[in-house]
């Protein structure tokens, strides 16, 4: 069973997304493993521009929260394990739709699987090497659980306004895989 369904096995929310990279999978995935956003200027405007509510509140007297958004990369995600050269997956747990974005620390995947709290939603991604041919086919999903109503009507509007960025931050993620793999580096 892959390790994206074994940790969320139900979900409301996912999305996928795949590009073809000339090298082994051993190293595809490796490298996705590395590969930090976070010091992508545009992902970084991307993760300012999420953190902004939080400084616009607090411009109007709301108690200043932690920016968790500057910064904010695959570090930030529970390893929940590696399955050889063909799956690895990471785990992150919070109130996504809140400014601070609620993030729950999960120090292992074994508290990752056991945490269960209404109103707190669950997201794991992933990313999967397939051989194909000479290349790897590399795959990432993302899959949100929701334990109750109140939370899928929470967290519904937030996915529709952030689901494009995190689309695009996925395949500029996995283009910068392909870049390094392809390069030899």
């Amino acid at each position: 069973m892959p390790l994206i369904d074994r940790f969320l096995p139900h979900y409301q929310f996912s999305e996928r997304h795949e590009i073809r990279i000339r090298a082994p999978a051993a190293r595809v995935l490796d490298l996705a493993c590395k590969v930090d956003m976070a010091d992508d200027p545009v992902v970084a405007g991307l993760l300012r521009l999420r953190g902004m509510p939080g400084r616009i509140g607090a411009a109007f007297g709301r108690t200043p929260q932690p920016d968790q958004w500057r910064g904010f990369g695959l570090h930030n995600f529970t390893p929940l394990g590696r399955d050889a050269d063909r799956e690895v997956a990471f785990g992150l747990i919070g109130q996504f739709w809140q400014s601070t974005g609620g993030l729950v620390p999960t120090p292992t995947a074994d508290a990752f699987a056991a945490f269960d709290q209404p109103g707190v939603a669950k997201l794991v991604m992933n990313f999967v090497a397939h051989a194909d041919g000479h290349a790897t086919r590399l795959q990432t999903r993302t899959h949100v659980h929701c334990p109750d109503a109140a939370t899928v009507r929470r967290f519904r509007p937030y996915w529709l306004l952030i689901r494009p960025a995190s689309g695009w931050i996925r395949r500029r993620a996995l283009a910068r895989v392909k870049a390094l793999a392809e390069s030899g580096t």
